[in-house]
């Protein structure tokens, strides 16, 4: 196999209990040719395979079929906000850098919701604010400080004292910040119609259909199936979430695992203003609303993949996200109608990786790891169309792997 076989998600989640669009797609029973190939039929493969759809002959292959892989388990706050906060992220990689890596975040989420409207999909999308709450990793004085590093980058939020978040939310911590203009969608909804919009320009969709071989050359590359079909195109480009390609540099990646749930209905507002809500804390809780009046929330994370161990300790840390969703929310109803365990990434800068694969001509890599995959999905369809054009994303630098020795 080119890339790791996971179990990615465990229960039923929120999002399969809503209907989406049907994705045309077929078995591969013959030898095919195009200009681009792209591994993964989840939100990165939709996103990307949309933008190139526009210029190239694009196939799409999954080995389970389109969105049946971490997608469905996505609580889906899309946001522009880095795990890594910013103070930290200037740390890590400088100031420059850090404000460009925010920044283009914040470009790719208007970005995204621009294109999702031109489109004219519908996936319950909405523009959202949201409450990053003080925390085990940021007090008072360091939420206050993030405040001011993102103005200054030109990131507009607001920060709230304690009795301004307690008068205005009800909700009791030190400080707050209030950003503005997140995205809350329904991610198959969502996945489905950027599939849906490549395959109307041409795209053609194989599934299930897994790739074992890729061989790469100057003039392109040839993908092996597992029933031995090949696939000729000028370029291939691995989406494959969290089943990391045997290609790519795996020392900066972890794979976790991680937690959430839906409640039932609320009979109330669960909060007086809408909004998601985050904490700047180790682990750290998040939580948004739905379209029927329910809360989704999450968190819980621990540092093993191994999916046995995972699912053993779902009922534990639904508890433990109730607990803490009441903690919070005291007013709700935290009983939940959707329980759901599945994978989750992350990198030490809390970054993406997504460019060239060192040593393997022709080949892209998306690894969209953190928690807001859906933005890095953009940033990577932007990255990769520039690439495939003959021009340069003035940001690839910031998420490029490192290179290594040649994979042949």
């Amino acid at each position: 196999m080119t890339t790791e076989d996971r179990d990615l998600r465990t229960g039923r989640t929120y999002w399969q209990s809503r209907p989406m669009p049907a994705v045309p797609h077929r078995p591969l029973i013959r030898d095919v040719k195009g200009d681009v190939l792209v591994v993964g039929a989840g939100i990165s493969g939709a996103l990307v395979a949309e933008a190139l759809s526009d210029r190239h002959r694009v196939i799409v292959v999954d080995k389970r079929g389109p969105v049946m892989g971490s997608t469905p388990a996505s609580t889906a706050l899309v946001e522009y906000e880095i795990d890594t906060p910013l103070i930290d992220l200037s740390k890590q990689i400088g100031r420059v850098k850090a404000e460009r890596a925010w920044r283009r975040s914040h470009l790719a989420l208007h970005a995204l919701a621009a294109r999702t409207r031109a489109l004219g999909i519908a996936a319950d999308t909405r523009r959202t604010d949201n409450l990053y709450l003080a925390g085990n990793l940021l007090d008072a004085a360091g939420i206050a400080a993030e405040a001011q590093a993102r103005r200054q980058a030109g990131i507009e939020t607001q920060f709230l004292d304690r009795r301004t978040l307690a008068d205005r939310f009800g909700i009791k911590r030190p400080a707050a910040l209030l950003a503005f203009d997140d995205l809350a969608l329904a991610p198959r909804r969502l996945t489905s119609g950027f599939l849906n919009a490549a395959i109307e320009r041409g795209t053609r969709v194989y599934a299930p259909t897994e790739i074992t071989d890729v061989d790469s050359g100057s003039d392109g590359i040839t993908a092996t199936t597992a029933n031995g079909r090949t696939i000729r195109a000028g370029a291939i480009v691995f989406a494959t979430g969290y089943e990391l390609p045997r290609y790519v540099p795996k020392r900066r990646h972890r794979v976790m695992s991680t937690y959430a749930i839906a409640t039932v209905p609320q009979k109330q507002k669960p909060l007086p203003e809408d909004c998601f809500i985050w904490e700047a804390s180790d682990p750290y809780l998040y939580l948004r609303s739905t379209p029927d009046g329910r809360v989704i929330c999450g968190g819980e994370d621990e540092e093993f993949s191994d999916d046995e161990a995972r699912d053993a300790l779902i009922p534990e840390k639904t508890e433990a996200i109730r607990r803490k969703l009441g903690k919070m929310l005291p007013h709700i109803d935290t009983t939940p109608d959707f329980a759901w365990a599945g994978a989750f990434g992350s990198t030490p800068t809390g970054l993406p990786s997504i460019g060239a694969v060192p040593g393997l001509k022709n080949a892209w890599a998306v690894l969209g790891f953190g928690g807001n995959g859906i933005t890095y999905s953009r940033i990577a369809a932007d990255i990769i169309n520039a690439a495939l054009a003959g021009k340069s994303d003035p940001d690839a630098d910031l998420y490029a792997f490192a290179k290594t020795r040649a994979v042949r």
